[in-house]
């Protein structure tokens, strides 16, 4: 049985972080569609110039990152702006990263997919149409600073794509109610 979709949940937007691979725009998507919030594809807020390293097999620095969570946490400000909601993809690998895309808001919330490095590159070398090659998954583990509980949900994605959105739905419900929401 589906998990119940919270009545109310006390977040502006809902951010699905982790490196490459982790299944981030497939269970954000799912997510989203379960709640009725739009979804929208960080990656698709970089510039042409960050596409361009990415696709050449040069990781991104901190320079060519701000911009890049700058535009999403605008996005965010839209939805808070405009009393809406939605479902973000972003890597959000490090903790000042989700602090740019957090802004000081608490109604940010991120759900950190965790997977090992073999499956993340197994899942990597079969995916078609996507311009972040296996080559870069390395520099993404060097760059994670994975999220403590205060920080994020995690859940593990080593396990069915149904049963991790039942995980997400359920952690979104308790992290509602803990709020007094829900």
């Amino acid at each position: 049985m589906p998990e119940p979709v919270p009545t109310a949940l006390p977040f502006t937007a809902l951010i699905f972080m982790g490196v490459s691979g982790c299944g981030k725009s497939t269970i954000a998507g799912l997510v989203a569609e379960r709640l009725g919030w739009p979804m929208m594809e960080g990656d698709d807020l970089h510039p042409p110039a960050n596409i361009a390293k990415m696709t050449q097999g040069i990781p991104l620095d901190d320079n060519d990152r701000r911009p890049w969570l700058e535009a999403i946490a605008a996005r965010i400000d839209s939805w808070r702006e405009a009393g809406t909601h939605g479902v973000v993809t972003c890597s959000s690998l490090r903790h000042a990263y989700r602090d740019i895309l957090r802004a000081g808001h608490e109604d940010v919330h991120f759900v950190y997919l965790k997977g090992s490095y073999d499956l993340l590159l197994g899942r990597m070398q079969h995916r078609k149409r996507h311009f972040m090659p296996p080559s870069l998954l390395k520099s993404q583990f060097a760059t994670l600073e994975e999220p403590g509980p205060d920080e994020a949900v995690a859940v593990p994605i080593d396990q069915p794509v149904d049963a991790i959105v039942a995980e997400v739905m359920h952690e979104l419900n308790a992290a509602a109610s803990r709020k007094g929401h829900g």
